[in-house]
C-alpha cells in the first residue's frame, strides 16, 4: 500500500535519480517535476529517464519568463546584492522553482514534496520556506536530512553503486571536480576543490562568460530603457538590433555581458545556516542591469527616498539570500521598493567592454537634474548667499561637540 504521492523537485542527475527510486523503495507514489529555468538541459532526456525509473508522472515546466517577470525584475528594482557583492542569482531561483512544484502538489493532491538540496546549505531552507507559506499542510521529505539515508549515501561511490544495482543510467563523462548551479540569471560553483578559499578557479570553470582578456578588441555600446525600475528594451546603438520582452531583454544582455566577460565574482560569503562558504558567480546580464539601474535611479528618484529605499534594498536581499520571498515583511518590502520606483523611467547607454562596464549617458521624462541650478556657469533661480547660513546651522552641532567634548588641538 502506498504511504502517499510525493512531488520531487528532480535534476536529471545522479542524486535525484537515485532518490526517486529510494523514495518508491520506501513505499511512495513519485511525481518528478523538472523545472527549466535558463540551465543547459536536455529535457526529454530527462523525462524518459523519470518515467525509466517509475515515475508516476513527470512535469518538465518553462518557467522562464515567469523566472525574469516574477522574480529577476523585482531584484532590479531593489538593487539586490546580498552582502555587497552577491546577485542572488540561486538564492531568487529557489521560490520560483518552489511555487511551481507546491502548485503541481496541490493539483496533484500530493500530501509530501522533496528535493535534493544538502543539510549543509542554504537552498534547503529556501525550497521548504517557500513550500510551508503556500502549502501550510505539506510534508517535506528531505532525503540528505534522515539518518538512513546520509549514512547509507556517503559519497558519490556510493550513488553510483546503488545506480548500477537498481538500473539507474549513470553519468559517462567524468564530473567536474565542484558542484554547478545555472540558471537564467547566473551560474554558481562551489564545493570540491574550491573549498580551499586560498585555491584560484581553474580557467576552463567559466561556462557563462568569457575571459576577459579573450573577449573583443571593440565595446558594445548598449541602451536600455526603464519604465517602473524594470527595462522594457535594451538596444544595441551600432547595429540597431532590439529586444523588448522581459525574456529576450535578459537573454540579450546575457549574450553581450558573457561575451565581454562581465560579472564574474568570486567571493566567501555568510550562510544563514551559520557558516561561510566560498562560491563563484557569473552573473552578467544581472551587472549590466544593476549599473543601468542604479544611473537611472539616482537621477529620477529623490535623495531621502533613495536613502530609505536603499535600506530597504539590503533587508530585502538578506531577507530574498535567507529563503524568505514568501514572508509578510519580504511581500512589505517588495511593495515599499516597487512604490519607490513610479518614476524610475528613461535610458541609459553602456559601454561593455572586457569584463567592464561603463555608464555613457543618460535621460529621462522624470529627470530630477536641473542643469540650469546646477551649472557653474549661470546662477539660476539659486543665491549663493543662503549657502553661508546653511553652512552655519550644519555647523551648531560641530561647534557645540568639540567645545564641550571635543580637544579641538589634537589631532584626528
Amino acid at each position: 500500500m502506498s504511504k502517499g504521492t510525493v512531488v520531487l523537485a528532480y535534476s536529471g542527475g545522479l542524486d535525484t535519480s537515485c532518490i526517486l527510486v529510494w523514495l518508491k523503495e520506501q513505499g511512495y507514489d513519485v511525481i518528478t517535476y523538472l523545472a527549466n529555468i535558463g540551465q543547459d538541459e536536455d529535457f526529454e532526456a530527462a523525462r524518459k529517464k523519470a518515467e525509466s525509473l517509475g515515475a508516476k508522472k513527470v512535469f518538465i515546466e518553462d518557467l522562464r519568463s515567469d523566472f525574469v517577470e516574477d522574480f529577476i525584475w523585482p531584484s532590479v528594482q531593489a538593487n539586490a546584492v546580498y552582502e555587497d557583492r552577491y546577485l542572488l542569482g540561486t538564492a531568487i531561483a529557489r521560490p520560483c522553482i518552489a511555487r511551481r512544484q507546491v502548485e503541481i502538489a496541490r493539483k496533484e493532491g500530493a500530501q509530501f514534496v522533496s528535493h535534493g538540496a544538502t543539510g549543509k546549505g542554504n537552498d534547503q531552507i529556501r525550497f521548504e520556506l517557500t513550500c510551508y507559506a503556500l502549502y501550510p499542510e505539506v510534508k517535506i521529505i528531505a532525503p540528505w536530512r534522515i539518518p538512513e539515508f546520509y549514512t547509507r549515501f556517503r559519497g558519490r561511490t556510493d550513488l553510483m553503486e546503488y545506480a548500477q544495482k537498481h538500473g539507474i543510467p549513470v553519468p559517462v563523462t567524468p564530473r567536474a571536480p565542484w558542484s554547478m548551479d545555472a540558471n537564467l540569471m547566473h551560474i554558481s560553483y562551489e564545493s570540491g576543490i574550491l573549498e580551499n578559499p586560498k585555491s584560484h578557479a581553474p580557467a576552463d570553470l567559466y561556462l557563462m562568460t568569457k575571459n576577459p582578456e579573450d573577449s573583443p578588441n571593440v565595446p558594445d555600446v548598449l541602451e536600455i530603457e526603464f519604465k517602473n525600475g524594470v527595462p522594457v528594451r535594451v538596444m544595441h546603438v551600432k547595429e540597431g538590433k532590439s529586444k523588448e520582452t522581459p525574456l529576450d531583454i535578459f537573454s540579450y544582455l546575457n549574450e553581450i555581458g558573457g561575451k565581454h566577460g562581465v560579472g564574474r565574482i568570486d567571493i566567501v560569503e555568510n550562510r544563514f545556516i551559520g557558516m561561510k562558504s566560498r562560491g563563484i558567480y557569473e552573473t552578467p546580464g544581472g551587472t549590466l542591469l544593476l549599473k543601468a539601474h542604479l544611473d537611472i535611479e539616482t537621477f529620477t528618484m529623490d535623495k531621502e527616498v533613495r536613502r530609505i529605499k536603499q535600506g530597504l534594498g539590503i533587508k530585502f536581499s538578506e531577507l530574498v539570500y535567507n529563503g524568505f520571498w514568501y514572508s509578510p515583511e519580504c511581500d512589505f518590502v517588495r511593495h515599499c521598493i516597487a512604490k519607490s520606483q513610479e518614476n524610475v523611467e528613461g535610458k541609459v547607454q553602456l559601454s561593455v567592454f572586457k569584463g567592464q562596464v561603463y555608464v555613457l549617458g543618460r535621460e529621462s521624462p522624470k529627470s530630477l537634474y536641473n542643469e540650469e541650478l546646477v551649472s557653474m556657469d549661470v546662477q539660476g533661480d539659486y543665491d549663493p548667499c543662503d549657502a553661508s547660513g546653511f553652512i552655519r546651522i550644519n555647523a551648531v552641532r560641530l561647534r557645540e561637540h568639540h567645545r564641550l567634548q571635543g580637544s579641538s588641538g589634537n589631532k584626528q
